[in-house]
């Protein structure tokens, strides 16, 4: 069994900044892909920043030069760095996870999600 925990999540002015973190449990054997997805209100869930095994990485246009993902392989664990936030930032931030357990596939879990609020 797999457990994602997220946290870093809150309420900010806009301009200011939120690191936020995901830690995956359970009986690992390897990780590949990592991301983060959000989802305003009334809007479909969109991505955000990937990063995969080897450490590249990808970000939604709207988020290039402010948000930075990395990942602590040994730990299991993503973080996603917002710098310069903007209030279109407000959302509901997903931790996405690609692993496999051992003596399974990879397969795909998804966190409970952190509120992120960014106020004009």
């Amino acid at each position: 069994q797999v457990q994602l925990v997220e946290s870093g999540g809150g309420l900010v002015q806009a301009g200011g900044s939120l690191r936020l973190s995901c830690a995956a449990s359970g009986s690992i054997s390897s990780t590949s892909h990592m991301a983060w997805y959000r989802q305003a209100t009334g809007k479909q869930r969109e991505l955000v920043a990937l990063i995969i095994s080897g450490g590249n990485t990808n970000y939604a246009d709207s988020v290039k030069g402010r948000f930075t993902i990395s990942r602590d392989n040994a730990k299991n664990t993503t973080y996603l760095q917002m710098n310069n936030l903007k209030p279109e930032d407000t959302a509901v931030y997903y931790c996405y996870v690609l692993l496999r357990l051992t003596g399974y596939p990879y397969r795909n879990y998804w966190g409970q999600g952190t509120q992120v609020t960014v106020s004009s």
